[in-house]
């Protein structure tokens, strides 16, 4: 009897598979539906609607090994499964103080037909914003370590969509974003013209790199990028402009290998993230939600913060990096001569300390302070920098003990020159040091070519380098920033010591470059920034005479540079001019001096890549909310609700603005600060002069304390 039930149970599942090959699989959530089928080769195919409207046609999926084993054709489904999860969950710190994660998961298992112990699994997400999916290798006899040599993954586009991209390049995300049609992408022209990028490697001539953001000519805002890199290389994509398809290109390692992996594994996420409103792209959490949990128990070390420092005297050429003029030019006694300019030295660093203690900025960024920087700019050697020992014109103990007397926390600065085996040997001495000295932060640098030779920047060796930096850090309770690597793709969540990286185009190429056009900063958020929070730099008060050079300019207006501590996210912002030029607009300053790092709720008002966004937030425990409104190089017009704000309760709202004859090119520097009586139900009037913006702080009403006047 019981062979008689397994054999008839056998007969089922085998009339459930053969079913199953030939039929359409789907799983949703709200507009968001999901296609998933084998077309006649037995490849895997999957497709994407929104709202009825098509977002990904039939588009193939699969992953080749290096022995010839092709995971894309000649499959067959084993099993399929589908779940529903909805949950919420706490971040360390970040955008929002509760995330609601609520999906609705298909797995499917697969074999190669001819390989019946060839294994893999196809995992997808559908939540009411995109979908996430990602390949499984399970654990399996015929598969245990095994190379990928090609990634297969398609997204079969609709049409020819307005497009906002940079190209594809292995070692640098650093580029001026590109708007055009998809059939217009010419990566290899734009790669060529680009003689301010410091380190690239020659893209595909039509190669783009992710988060690529699209608007298709039926109003639907769609995505691309990826979740949870770790263990595999940075995903690239590849544009047919033909038919508008786009397959995965993953950045290879020094012999041209994509990512070697051991299973049981899985890759990153694929993301898909698609709206008919540009302000749900910004709202989503899609790509947080794909990654684990904190692997970090006791996050209670890990605090938000704001921070001066001597670097962007440094980018406009006041002082440098560098003691000396030369590592090999020394005096009779064999030391190096000093420069005179070095900006790393006791008495400089202890002027910012004096300030950031005086308008309550938390901690100080010393770039510069350790010996290495007469000779490392494209030194393509093994070691170039010591972590631990300075310059003789800086006093580390000397700079901390007056930093603590002040309650000012030093921030460390390790730049590696791309010399990741070196660092990675002095990991364990340069974190000890940082505790010696109670450093709870630092920032990383990777200017150069990846040591070991032939690595990139974005391939996997260096992913999983950025990972055992996370790791070794959280291990002496130290939070990084890191700079010059692959861009983010949601890890903060795993690691919540990752505070925030670059990985783009920041705030500093106004110093040393035809700089960022005004419309830079309306484009990051829907790209660079939907996989975590960006090290841009704000707050350059000083816009115009800070160069040498003629007509090098700040390419926004002083209002902008305000209204981006609320636009562009990051639990960690500089307040990054020099302190004197401070002093010339202490009134704008308080602003800087108010504006939080940690939120508890934000609200995308409205927004339109390219064009403008407008966000609100509210202040992490408490009740006050700000908002930052940026434009392009448009002059704009805007009325904004407060519906944000508690019902029935009254406001002071200071707004700074642009004055009526700014304008980041003539007159960048004008502004005005008003103050208001407001409420929910309060449309507030904004006007942003070309390449402006507004910021506005929204504190409770304390009857007695001021005379306001009401808004009207």
């Amino acid at each position: 009897m019981k062979k008689l039930l397994i054999f008839l149970w056998m007969i089922t599942v085998a009339g459930n598979v053969i079913a199953q090959q030939n039929k359409i699989i789907e799983a949703s959530m709200d507009k968001v539906k999901l296609k998933f089928m084998l077309d006649p080769e037995g490849r895997a195919c999957y497709a994407v609607s929104f709202a009825g409207k098509a977002v990904i046609a039939n588009s193939h999926l699969g992953i080749d090994l290096l022995n010839d084993t092709a995971f894309d054709q000649q499959l067959e489904i084993i099993k399929t499964e589908t779940t529903q999860v909805d949950e919420q969950w706490h971040p360390v710190w970040g955008e929002l103080s509760t995330i609601r994660n609520k999906y609705e998961q298909l797995v499917v298992q697969l074999r190669q037909k001819n390989s019946p112990n060839r294994l893999i699994n196809i995992i997808f997400r559908v939540f009411e914003d995109g979908l996430g999916f990602r390949y499984e290798f399970p654990k399996q006899p015929g598969l245990r370590y095994f190379i990928v040599s090609d990634e297969r993954t398609e997204f079969h586009l609709t049409g020819d969509h307005k497009t906002f991209w940079i190209p594809a390049d292995y070692d640098t995300n650093e580029y001026k974003y590109t708007t055009s049609k998809l059939t217009e992408v010419d990566s290899w022209k734009v790669t060529k013209a680009a003689t301010d990028i410091a380190v690239r490697v020659a893209p595909d001539q039509q190669g783009v790199q992710t988060p690529l953001m699209m608007k298709s000519a039926d109003g639907l805002y769609i995505n691309i990028h990826e979740a949870a890199l770790q263990d595999y290389s940075a995903m690239q994509l590849h544009v047919d402009k033909n038919t508008f398809n786009l397959t995965v290109s993953l950045v290879p390692d020094a012999v041209g290998n994509k990512a070697y992996l051991v299973a049981p594994c899985k890759t990153p996420w694929r993301t898909i993230l698609v709206s008919d409103h540009a302000a749900d792209l910004l709202a989503s959490k899609t790509i947080l939600n794909l990654n684990e949990p904190s692997v970090i128990e006791n996050t209670s070390w890990i605090k938000p913060m704001k921070f001066v420092g001597v670097w962007w005297e440094m980018q406009t050429g006041k002082s440098t990096w560098s003691y000396a003029n030369r590592s090999d030019t020394l005096n009779a006694k064999g030391q190096l001569i000093p420069n005179g300019t070095h900006g790393a030295n006791t008495a400089n660093v202890k002027r910012y300390i004096d300030f950031a203690a005086a308008h309550g900025v938390q901690g100080v960024l010393v770039e510069g302070w350790n010996i290495g920087w007469e000779d490392w700019f494209g030194n393509w050697k093994e070691k170039v920098f010591d972590f631990v020992k300075a310059y003789p014109d800086y006093d580390v103990d000397e700079v901390t003990a007056y930093a603590a007397s002040k309650g000012v926390k030093m921030i460390m600065h390790n730049e590696t020159s791309g010399a990741a085996t070196d660092y990675e040997r002095q990991l364990d001495t340069a974190y000890r040091f940082m505790n010696k000295f109670g450093f709870p932060a630092v920032k990383t640098g990777y200017v150069g070519k990846i040591i070991p030779r032939g690595e990139h920047h974005d391939g996997q060796w260096m992913v999983d380098h950025y990972i055992r930096v996370l790791e070794k850090a959280a291990e002496h309770q130290v939070m990084v920033d890191v700079h010059e690597a692959v861009r983010p793709t949601g890890l903060h969540r795993t690691y919540p010591n990752f505070m925030a990286s670059e990985a783009g185009r920041g705030n500093e190429y106004n110093a040393f470059s035809d700089g960022n056009p005004p419309e830079h900063e309306t484009i990051l958020p829907f790209t660079r920034l939907m996989g975590g929070p960006m090290d841009y730099t704000p707050g350059i008060f000083k816009l115009k005479g800070y160069s040498s050079v003629s007509g090098r300019q700040v390419h926004t207006t002083l209002a902008k540079q305000l209204a981006l501590y609320v636009t562009l996210y990051s639990p960690v912002q500089m307040v990054a001019d020099q302190v004197e030029n401070y002093d010339a607009h202490m009134d704008a300053f308080q602003f800087i001096k108010d504006v939080p790092v940690d939120w508890d709720d934000t609200k995308i008002v409205e927004a339109e890549p390219g064009d403008y966004i407008t966000i609100a937030r509210k202040e992490k425990g408490k009740d006050n909310w700000f908002l930052g409104a940026v434009t392009d190089e448009n002059a704009r017009k805007t009325k904004i609700g407060l519906n944000f704000l508690d019902k029935g309760r009254k406001y002071v709202a200071t707004v700074y603005a642009d004055a009526e004859y700014a304008d980041w090119q003539e007159n960048p520097e004008a502004y005005t600060i008003h103050q208001y009586i407001v409420t929910s139900v309060t449309k507030l009037k904004l006007n942003l002069a070309k390449g402006g913006g507004a910021a506005v702080s929204f504190m409770p009403f304390v009857k007695g304390v001021g005379t306001f006047k009401k808004y009207k």
